[in-house]
This record gives structure tokens, C-alpha cells and sequence, in this order.
């Protein structure tokens, strides 16, 4: 078995103990929290009767030397645990003490890394793999060509067992779906949404997509992607309407911008591997590309309008989306990054992709 694993896997193994060094790296702290309750569970038990030791990313190694050699005060068998979160900074600067550790570390302790950036092309990333356990706490991925996509049905999976094992609740596979798709792989933000969820599904109530579309998206939410779907599809002043109403209820300009970019880059991705394709002399579907590019595949009316508003939108045009996001984003972060003035950049957007915008 591998010593780097996701953290999907790692809470999986309830019987996988941790190593005498054990890194948590990635960029989600609420993954890193369940992986934490589960290192303390499996080494002490109940952590009030076994308290252990956190340090801070400014930590001397003296300290975290000191605190892995200490014999347990508690008899038995139960190793010292230190802790050192957002350790980013201990790494850089404790870097040769690691490596020197990691070669012989003390069988007394439990040393747990917290880090953000862990690259892999290091000795001690090297090293940690080789003799210790290495736990990634981000979103799940799986390989598209030659980059990473979001591998929305594991994610999809999690949360559905997630639901039923936290929240005493059954939440639909279509439900888990449409909640990451209007919340975004932010995993803090989807428990949350799943609690309120599962209080108004009740104890082992389903949870369906409707449910989420009227309990979690409320009007704004379905008021955005109905802004999306009309600039895509052309209806600019229908875009502009919708616009207005959400600015006028004290939405944010960038806010918004967030989630249609969002939408927005899948139509890009398509278009792009689609173009790709074609230059390597492949021919394939219009629906295969946006499939690829991460919309479900068993959302069929998702499929086709996606397909729609890319045939509206043309290939010059679809073809210019990357861009045309990439100017919105730098004049929403510089030139028009009052509200009143980035307005005019959503503004903007729209019409580019209205009908009577269409180039030949």
C-alpha cells in the first residue's frame, strides 16, 4: 500500500494507524480537522483522559524534540503527540532536523505535520513517503489528458456517505450533485448546507435535489444561473435584468462574477478539447467535450442546453471565453474594482455573448 494517501481514503482505514511522522498537506482545513480527530482517536483514544501537544508554524525543534521523547504520563503503550499546525514555516526552517528525524524518528512519539505546500520532488517529501504516512486533504482529482479535473463523483460519493453517517440522512445521488455544483468543492460550506438540509429532511429523511435548489440556492442562486443561461444563450436583456435584480439586492459584482466565471469555464474546457481534437484529426460528439470538461453525464437537459449555448455562441466566440474571463477578472481586481464601476464589466461580458453580437 501506498504511504500517500487521499484523505477520503486515510478516514476510510479505521484500523490504518498513523506513522511516527505524519504530514497532512493540502489546501482544506476542514479535511485536515477530520484527519486530525481521527489521528488523535486511533493513537489516544478519548482525548481528554490523553491530552497531546500543538505548536505553531514559529516552533524550535528543542520543543517538538523534547515533547516526542518524553515518555507518555499515562503508562501503557500510548506514544506523545505533537502537532505542529500551519507548518509551513517550521518545514522551510527545519527542513535538516526533519530529515534527519524522519530517517530515525522516536518510538515514543507522533509527529504531525500541517502544511499547505508539500512538493514532491523533495528529500523529505521522498523520505516521509518511504518510512512514514502522507495524507492529502484537498479536493479529490482524477486525470483529464494531461491536467487535473475536479473528480466530482467521488466527491459526490463522500457526501452522500458523509450524510448518512454525520447527519442521519440520505441525501440522493442527483441531490449530492446539484449541491456541489451550487456550492463549489468548499467543504466547510457543504457540511453546513447539509446540516440545515438534513433538519428538514428529518431523522433518515432523503434529501433530493429539489430540496437543495429551495433550501440551500434559494432565489439568488436560481437567479444567477438563470443570469448564466440567458447570456449564453444570447438574450442579453434578459442577462441585464437579472443582473440588476441581484445588484440591486446587495450582491457583489465580484461575488457574482465567481460563480459565472464558474460556469462559463466549463464551455470554455469544452470548446478547447474539442478544438483539440480536431487539430489531432479526431472527430468527437459536442457532448463528449462538455462531458470532459465536467458537466454529468446523466444530466441530459444539463447536456443540451450546455450544447445549445455553445452552438449560439459560435466557434470564434466560445473560443475567445478564456480570455474574455481573464479580462474581467484583471479589470474587476484593478481598473473597475469599485462596485459601481465593476458593474460595467458583467455588463460587458453579457453583450459579448449576445445574439446580435455574433461575428461571421
Amino acid at each position: 500500500m501506498s504511504n500517500t494517501l487521499h484523505v477520503f481514503d486515510f478516514l476510510a482505514q479505521a484500523d490504518l494507524q498513523p506513522a511516527p511522522v505524519t504530514v497532512l498537506f493540502g489546501d482544506e482545513p476542514f479535511l485536515k480537522r477530520l484527519a486530525v480527530k481521527a489521528i488523535v482517536k486511533r493513537l489516544l483514544g478519548d482525548a481528554d483522559e490523553a491530552p497531546f501537544a500543538t505548536f505553531g508554524g514559529d516552533a524550535q525543534w528543542r520543543d517538538i524534540s523534547d515533547e516526542l521523547s518524553t515518555m507518555s504520563l499515562f503508562g501503557g503503550n500510548r506514544p506523545r503527540l505533537a502537532i505542529v499546525e500551519a507548518g509551513d514555516p517550521f518545514v522551510t526552517k527545519q527542513r535538516g532536523h526533519l530529515e534527519t528525524y524522519v530517517a530515525k524518528p522516536k518510538s515514543t512519539g507522533v509527529l504531525v505535520l500541517e502544511v499547505t505546500t508539500w512538493a514532491a520532488n523533495t528529500r523529505l517529501y521522498k523520505a516521509v513517503h518511504a518510512s512514514g504516512l502522507q495524507v492529502e486533504c484537498r479536493a479529490p482529482q482524477r486525470a483529464a489528458g494531461k491536467s487535473k479535473v475536479l473528480d466530482e463523483p467521488k466527491l459526490c460519493k463522500w457526501l452522500q456517505n458523509w450524510t448518512k453517517t454525520q447527519h442521519d440522512a440520505k441525501l440522493e445521488s442527483h441531490a449530492a450533485a446539484m449541491l456541489l455544483e451550487v456550492v463549489g468543492p468548499e467543504f466547510g460550506l457543504l457540511d453546513q448546507d447539509l446540516a440545515k438540509l438534513a433538519l428538514f429532511a428529518g431523522s433518515g429523511g432523503k434529501i433530493t435535489a429539489e430540496m437543495v435548489t429551495d433550501v440551500v440556492g434559494g432565489w439568488r442562486a436560481k437567479t444567477t444561473w438563470d443570469l448564466v443561461d440567458a447570456a449564453a444563450e444570447g438574450d442579453a436583456g434578459e442577462a441585464l435584468r437579472q443582473l440588476e435584480r441581484l445588484l440591486h439586492s446587495g450582491e457583489h459584482p465580484v461575488a457574482l462574477f465567481g460563480q459565472i466565471a464558474w460556469s462559463l469555464r466549463r464551455l470554455a474546457t469544452a470548446t478547447r478539447i474539442f478544438q483539440n481534437a480536431e487539430r489531432n484529426r479526431r472527430k468527437i460528439p459536442l457532448k463528449d467535450a462538455l462531458v470532459q470538461a465536467g458537466i454529468q453525464h446523466w444530466n441530459r437537459t444539463g447536456l443540451q442546453k450546455a450544447e445549445s449555448q455553445l452552438i449560439q455562441l459560435g466557434r470564434h466566440r466560445a473560443g475567445q471565453l478564456y480570455r474574455w474571463l481573464l479580462d474581467a477578472d484583471l479589470a474587476l481586481k484593478g481598473s473597475h474594482s469599485n462596485p459601481h464601476r465593476a458593474r460595467f464589466v458583467l455588463e460587458q461580458l453579457i453583450l459579448r455573448m449576445a445574439k446580435t453580437d455574433r461575428k461571421r
